[in-house]
Parts: C-alpha cells; structure tokens; sequence
C-alpha cells in the first residue's frame, strides 16, 4: 500500500481511480490532531484585548464563561458578527465588513483552515511551493453575503478570486464589501448564477481557466433537517431556546437532497470543465456521506481525488478534491 504525502509530511488519504480496478489507498486520521493548519492565525485563544481596539463595538459583547475566560455568547449572531468584524480587520487587514441580517456568519478559523490546506493541495502540484500571487485563480462556488474565503485566500496568499452565488443579495453584499476594501477591488469578482439547478455551466466562460474551485454546499435536506442542527448547537452552547439558525437563508443550509445530491451534481457538471479546472474541491460535513461521493467520483472517470482532513478542536472536517488532469 502506498500514501501520499505532501512537503509538510502530512498524509493525505488518496483514492486514485484508473481506467480499469480502481485502487483505493488510505490512512487513518491521526487521533491526536485536535489543532488548526500550522499556518492559521487564529491557532491560540482569542485576543479579546486586542480584538476590541481593531473593533470597539465588540466591547459590549465580551462575556465571562464559565471557565472564566472571555468570550462571546456564540449562539448571539450579532455578537458572532462584531467578531468576525474584529478578527477580519485584525489579522486580515478588511476595514470594512457586514451582511444582511439573516444571512449566514460564518466561523473565520474553520474557513482559513480551508483555505490554508487547499494551498497545500496546489503545493502538492508544484513542487512542494504554495503558490501565491493573483496569477493563482479560485473560484468560490456559493460565495456567499460574507465573501469569506475571498477575502483569507487573497489576503493570505494573493489569489484572485470568483465568487459565484444564486442568490441576487448575496451577490450584491459580497460586491459591496470587495468594493467598501481597496485592497480588494483588482483581484475578487462576483457573478450572480442565474440558473438554480447548475453549478459551473453559465458562470465558467468558455476560455477561462482556474486553478481550483472551493464550495462551502448546503448540509442539509430540508428546512427541518436545518432547524434540528441549528438547535442542537444551541443545547451544546447551553441555550434552551429554539431558533431556526445561527444566520443563514434556507439556501445556505439547506438543499433538495441534502449534500450529497449536491455535490453529485458538482461532479456530474465538472467533468465538462475538467480542462478548465485544475483542482475542483467541496467541503463535506459528515464522513458518512463519502463513500456516495467516492462512488459518484469513481463513475465521473476522475484521474484522482482525495480526502483532507482538517481538525478544529473536538470537530473533525473534511474536503475532497479531484482532478481530471494527470
């Protein structure tokens, strides 16, 4: 059996698939790996101190917990927003961030990790260096209101970044917050995805090429399904009353079929861009579901795909990604 291991000797569970026996090669997770990607910032505890001097509003939401340290009330969306305001101007230099009310705000660590093993990944094809500068292309399909991962992944390393999303508002506060920062305004794009029931087609023009796709898809099967999450959190977090989510429109969360439908429909759709795209990656909340993606991947004809794995705390996450070039 062999592993592949990347410039930073970490293994990467690898699922290679030929045009005859696929042969499927794996590690096991290292149950010892409970911390961040060795170059996420937000590897310690947070700076409460520091945080408040870069966003002043957050003063009035730092709590005390039970343990004693400072915190916020993570199940507040406002206070997890003046957070992410907090950390965003700190460590990544954005003066200016907000969404709409409802929209979903997103955990800023979780989304670095993201971005900080993809850079691995295209590390993996070149040599061993991460690639950095805007000549790096990304495309973020379902960007979402908060521009996230634009935003980490251009600041980190200078990637240009494509947001798509289907959603006109969202589009609109991801536009708004690439044209509120300077810093952004040359190397991150948004297109509005008109059509519902595609991912690729009618955004990707012809000619275009990226370096790889990053999707954070929808979880969930149903508006249900979305609300029973969301208020398990809650009870985690201590809070007995009932809310629909942290943040987030039913299109963030949730979609017919649940992930897997989802990215079925990715993989159906990237075969026709496969020249395109050099890496195409998703994010996938439950380990369960892999073998339906592996299945589809394998059906898909890819020359390779593999699972990452990523650790914050207690909660493991993963991504898989494939490859139509060999």
């Amino acid at each position: 059996m062999v592993y592949l291991k990347d410039n930073f000797n970490r293994y990467f569970c690898l699922v290679k698939i030929t045009t005859h026996k696929p042969e499927i090669m794996s590690k096991p997770v290292n149950a010892d790996k409970k911390v961040l990607h060795e170059r996420n910032k937000h590897r310690s505890r947070y700076d409460f101190a520091a945080l408040v001097k870069h966003a002043p509003e957050l003063r009035d939401r730092v709590i005390v917990n039970a343990y004693g340290d400072e915190s916020i009330d993570f199940a507040d969306p406002l206070s997890v927003k003046m957070l992410n305001k907090a950390l965003l101007k700190r460590y990544y230099q954005i003066e200016h961030w907000d969404i709409p009310e409802g929209y979903l705000c997103p955990p800023i660590p979780g989304r670095a990790d993201y971005i900080h093993y993809l850079a691995d990944l295209l590390a993996s094809s070149n040599g061993g260096n991460v690639p950095t500068g805007n000549k790096v292309k990304i495309m973020d399909i379902g960007v979402g209101a908060n521009c996230v991962y634009p935003i980490i992944g251009h600041q980190e390393y200078g990637w240009t970044f494509l947001g798509t999303d289907i959603d006109k508002k969202a589009v609109q506060s991801a536009e708004n917050i690439i044209a509120a920062n300077p810093a952004l305004t040359a190397d991150l794009k948004v297109r509005l995805q008109h059509n519902k029931q595609q991912i690729f087609r009618g955004v990707l023009k012809p000619g275009e090429k990226f370096h790889a796709t990053i999707c954070n898809p929808p979880f969930h099967a149903s508006a249900e399904e979305a609300a029973a999450g969301s208020n398990r959190k809650l009870q985690n977090l201590g809070k007995q009353k009932e809310v629909l989510n942290f943040g987030g429109q039913h299109i963030e969360l949730w979609c017919e079929g649940g992930e897997v439908s989802f990215v079925r429909k990715m993989i159906l759709e990237s075969v026709e861009f496969g020249s395109q795209i050099g890496w195409f990656t998703t994010l996938i909340s439950k380990s369960a579901n892999l073998p339906f993606i592996y299945r589809a991947l394998e059906q898909a004809g890819v020359m390779e795909f593999r699972t990452i794995e990523m650790a914050q705390g207690q909660k493991i996450s993963r991504f898989v990604a494939w490859t139509f070039k060999g």
